[in-house]
């Protein structure tokens, strides 16, 4: 068992950055490092990083089996520690499942398409955004040397969960302006968590994806996003890569492709890399 466990959350308010494919390739990394890690998907009931890894049809078949409680949804739910009570060991070992690529999963479940509106029912503020940091305090914390949660890409009460139960995000952006400003906003939002909630949440990586730096307007965004996030911009950028979409097509990161392309190598190159930043931000900020 681990001694402690580093968190941290994928996380822009914004759709199609590769929020899914980074929490996918980061967790595979530190795994190729020797972590133990676990991914928690929370982006969605479409079960995308499953899907990622090639899982998505056993979640699906639970699911129409109706073998599929307790789930992520559930440990939202004021009765959890009941149900953790009563089941023991057998609550958390549920949720989880086990890929060929290295790490464990938690999959999204089709009840989180409620769970933005059950949270909001929640009259105290600090109780609802808390939800999920107990879960991770008291069921997970221990059982593994890092956690990655895959956020949706909006501000949300889930999204508030994750950002407070991980105290730290990952924010891969695009090369363009309108991810510049999302990125901007990030910074604005964690700043109101701090002086609303007195708690600090950090920007532990702006990851540049997607890059295409045989364009000029690429490489001067990339250069930009670099002179203003200088202590959280990741050391390496992620290259566009046909490789990526395809390897996530047949249920796999680019770590597992026999024969990767160029592009592909460079991204496994970069993913490393930005994996070893950070296990080292992470463990400082600890």
């Amino acid at each position: 068992m681990a001694d402690s466990t580093n968190r941290a959350a994928t996380f822009l308010d914004k759709g199609g950055t590769g929020k899914t494919t980074s929490a996918a390739h980061l967790g595979v990394a530190l795994a190729d490092e020797g972590e133990d890690v676990l991914l928690v998907d929370l982006a969605g009931k479409q079960g995308d990083l499953a899907k990622h890894f090639g899982v998505w049809d056993d979640v699906q078949q639970q699911i129409d089996n109706d073998d599929d409680w307790p789930n992520i949804s559930t440990v939202f739910a004021e009765e959890w520690n009941q149900i953790a009570s009563k089941l023991g060991d057998a609550a958390v070992e549920s949720l989880i499942i086990e890929t060929e690529e290295g790490i464990d999963l938690i999959p999204a479940h089709p009840g989180l398409d409620s769970l933005d509106a059950d949270l909001g029912n929640i009259d105290d503020a600090r109780e609802r955004y808390s939800r999920l940091e107990q879960f991770l305090d008291e069921y997970i914390d221990g059982r593994y040397d890092t956690v990655l949660i895959d956020l949706p890409g909006l501000t949300n009460n889930v999204s508030y969960n994750g950002l407070w139960a991980t105290r730290n995000v990952i924010a891969p952006v695009e090369m363009g302006p309108f991810e510049s400003e999302q990125a901007a906003a990030l910074e604005r939002d964690l700043e109101k968590i701090a002086d609303r909630f007195n708690v600090d949440v950090e920007l532990a990586m702006v990851l540049p994806n997607k890059v295409d730096t045989r364009t000029n307007l690429a490489s001067e965004y990339l250069n930009g996003f670099g002179e203003e996030y200088t202590d959280a911009i990741a050391p390496a950028h992620i290259p566009v890569s046909q490789d990526i979409r395809n390897a996530a097509d047949e249920g796999q990161t680019v770590f597992a492709l026999e024969e990767p392309s160029t592009t592909a190598e460079r991204a496994r190159d970069a993913f490393l890399h930005n994996a070893t930043e950070l296990q080292r931000r992470l463990g400082d900020v600890q």
